[in-house]
């Protein structure tokens, strides 16, 4: 896969919805228990974290019950080359990274794994850019604010945000109106009550369509 293939299969009409789940630190039937709220509530795609061994099972067990309603699941915080051996095998279907790393992007690309790598500087997105990156993971976008989406989206319009790291349901609209294409939630989907103000926030966005 091209270096402008890798990251361009995100462009691929793969982001309708401006809000993708990520799960964190569950037990495979939590973590599958949060993934349908996510689904139910109009979200079509998962990240699930793989930091440690054990939550492979996890990631595994989502990309389970997504094959069966036919969307994608990714594995996030992928930091080590071998990471990638274990998304493979748990049917990931792409991977994500806190950070930007020369190697797991090289890697990525040579095994045609579409892959989200963090950024939290300009220098950063310019070296994303080098690769032929155009979907970026902002992180932690909490930390970094709106501010900052309006602040690189002047020198790189052409540059999708992902923004990830600290956000709520309440706070979306103001990462997308600064300039993100996605929002990445977490914590809202640990109840029913959460993923239905997902549910609403989705309502209030739909048609709308994702920052340039």
């Amino acid at each position: 896969m091209a270096h402008t293939q890798l990251n361009d299969w995100f462009d691929d009409d793969f982001f309708r919805v401006p809000v993708i789940a990520v799960l964190r630190g569950l037990t495979p039937a939590e973590a599958v228990r949060s993934a349908r709220r996510a689904w139910d509530a109009g979200v079509q795609h998962v990240e699930v974290t793989i930091e440690t061994a054990e939550a492979i099972p996890t990631l595994a067990a989502v990309a389970s019950a997504a094959a069966e309603r036919g969307v994608a699941v990714g594995a996030g915080t992928i930091i080590r080359i071998e990471q990638l051996d274990a998304a493979a095998s748990a049917n990931a279907s792409f991977t994500v990274s806190p950070g930007l790393d020369d190697g797991i992007l090289k890697e990525s690309i040579r095994r045609g794994i579409p892959h989200l790598p963090g950024v939290a500087t300009a220098s950063e997105i310019l070296r994303a850019k080098a690769f032929g990156l155009s979907w970026l993971k902002a992180f932690p976008a909490s930390v970094l604010g709106p501010d900052w989406i309006k602040a690189m989206k002047g020198p790189f319009p052409d540059v999708r945000f992902i923004a990830t790291g600290g956000m709520r349901a309440a706070t979306t609209n103001l990462y997308l109106d600064a300039g993100v294409s996605v929002v990445g939630l977490s914590s809202d989907f640990a109840s029913d009550n959460g993923a239905a103000a997902v549910r609403d926030l989705l309502a209030t966005v739909s048609g709308r369509p994702l920052a340039p």
